[in-house]
């Protein structure tokens, strides 16, 4: 398999994914900013959304969007418990987490890293996303990962998106339970794999 992703780009959740399930994979840098490969392929050509992730499956498929990608790669490791059974209630609780994260987390930070983006709406957006993450420290309180005690693919989705944070100055250390939970995930060899793969940690 192949997979699409740009440094500290949504595409690190996946990329922590896969490594957790320890399935063999090629990663490929794709420019978010030139939409070029490193050899010079117009990635518009082979996804025409230009962003990613995309995963490239061994029979030549190709499939975009992240909630999407995390579940395929769970469900081709199912001994690693990345994501509960289909068909379980539990699973559709893991689809509720991956929903809330990419429509009320990832797409609010998104516009804070877009520069045409008036303060005054980055102000307005910085509050929503706050609130969202208060309801999120409370859901993690007493618990390890979002869905207990075992991490899934909503965690990596989660520590992705929440690790912007910084990037964008947004104040989280009011949240004890997400600063922990933070701490908790960069700890994991996987994710400190991914990091440093992509060059974000030494």
């Amino acid at each position: 398999m192949k997979l699409y992703y740009s440094p500290g780009a949504c595409s690190l959740s996946p990329h922590i994914v896969l490594r957790e399930a320890g399935l063999p994979f090629e990663p490929v840098l794709a420019s978010t900013k030139t939409h070029k490969l490193q050899d010079g392929t117009d990635y518009y050509t082979i996804n025409p959304k230009g962003y990613v992730p995309l995963l490239e499956l061994d029979d030549g498929q190709r499939l975009s969007e992240g909630p999407a990608i995390v579940q395929y790669i769970a469900d081709k490791a199912p001994a690693k418990n990345l994501a509960p059974a289909n068909g379980t209630m539990e699973r559709y609780r893991l689809q509720e987490w991956l929903n809330f994260i990419t429509s009320e987390l990832h797409k609010g930070f998104g516009v804070l890293f877009n520069p045409a983006m008036p303060e005054e709406g980055k102000t307005s957006m910085k509050s929503r996303l706050t609130d969202r993450l208060k309801w999120v420290d409370g859901q993690l309180a007493g618990k390890q990962y979002l869905m207990g005690d075992n991490f899934t693919v909503a965690d990596a989705y989660l520590f992705t998106i929440v690790n912007w944070s910084k990037f964008v100055n947004l104040d989280i250390s009011a949240f004890a339970n997400v600063g922990a939970y933070m701490q908790r995930m960069a700890a994991r060899p996987a994710v400190q794999e991914a990091l440093k793969a992509e060059g974000l940690l030494k």
